[in-house]
């Protein structure tokens, strides 16, 4: 079997890799159906987030199930399953709370880019379809095992609610479906902070009201003129950087909510700072276990289409120009067939 393996700053390689097989009673074993690079990888790819040598990639994925561990009693082969990027026995406390990627047996996925995965703990990570979903809806429901998931998390974890203006920092895949999370959780002044018109048009068409391309300082100066001087009630921080944070921070509200999922990169509060702003802080990798059966039932009924961010489709052989095409954004979110 071959695989996708980072061994270095943009060095991606798709080679030879050991067949995935049962190791514990407790994992299953998925043919994937469709992948994806997420920009979380990006990170590695450009060398600002160190590897240990030779690292497998991927960790979005959705398939059908060929072989399960003996102690495996919720999925079955056959069914189509969709799982999560961090794995979870859906039974710790930390689970049972819903932090379930905080989970006390937790592995992170990193092996997704390839035509077959071993997924540990199966029961608790992987969430079956009532059948074979039809093959236009399957890339929306790849985007339930991360993307959406995250972007849910993200509306969620700031305290979006019927009536709420909502602020999204970050015009990735993961900040254009906090938009269309922010829409379905009832907000009702969505600004999608976005200078790059492809990327303003799907956030529209997800439900943005306002778009405001200024960064920084600037783009600060703007949310307040916009909200008469207040703020936004909900900040949605989807980037990992300084700059991103400090944004995000300041955009709120007093007393009001900022969640962040961008996978921090040289992000640092000072405590007096944050202390006189009275915003709450949530964020950390989303807890997408929780929200799967919900997502799911979404799309299959059609209500939501987050697939719509995949605007690049390669076969899985050619997971290197995916990277690129990332890399250099000329694709939000590439799809990958293996």
């Amino acid at each position: 079997m071959k695989g996708t393996v980072l061994y270095g700053p943009r060095d991606i390689r798709f080679e030879d890799r050991e067949m995935p097989r049962i190791e514990q009673p407790t994992d299953a074993v998925i043919r994937i159906t469709l992948t994806c690079v997420c920009g979380s990888d990006l990170w590695p790819y450009r060398g600002l987030q160190p590897i240990k040598g030779p690292q497998p990639m991927g960790h979005e994925y959705c398939g059908v199930v060929e072989e399960v561990g003996s102690a495996v009693k919720t999925v079955k082969p056959g069914q189509f399953v969709i799982g999560s990027f961090a794995t979870s026995d859906n039974t710790c406390p930390n689970c049972l709370y819903g932090y379930q990627s905080a989970c006390v047996q937790r592995e992170f996925v990193s092996r997704a880019q390839a035509p077959i995965l071993r997924v540990p703990l199966a029961d608790g990570t992987l969430v079956a379809t009532p059948g074979m979903p039809s093959e236009d809806l399957m890339p929306s429901l790849l985007a339930t095992s991360d993307v959406l998931g995250t972007g849910w998390f993200a509306a969620d974890a700031a305290n979006v609610k019927r009536g709420s203006t909502v602020v999204v920092v970050g015009d990735g895949a993961v900040g254009l479906l906090g938009v269309l999370s922010a829409k379905q959780m009832g907000g009702e002044r969505i600004i999608a902070m976005s200078r790059h018109p492809k990327r303003q048009e799907l956030a529209r068409e997800f439900g943005a009201t306002d778009i405001v391309a200024e960064r920084g300082e600037a783009g600060v100066e703007r949310i307040l003129e916009m909200t008469r001087g207040v703020g936004a009630d909900s900040v949605l921080e989807c980037v990992g950087t300084q700059e991103s944070m400090t944004q995000a921070i300041q955009s709120a509200r007093k007393g009001g909510h900022v969640s962040y999922v961008g996978v921090p990169h040289g992000v640092a509060f000072k405590g007096e700072e944050l202390f006189f702003t009275l915003v709450h802080l949530q964020g950390g990798p989303a807890p997408v276990r929780r929200y799967l059966p919900k997502l799911i039932d979404l799309v299959l009924s059609q209500k939501i289409h987050p697939g719509k961010v995949f605007d690049l489709t390669l076969p899985l052989q050619e997971v290197a120009e995916a990277y690129r095409a990332m890399d250099e954004r000329r694709a939000i979110k590439a799809l990958l067939r293996p």
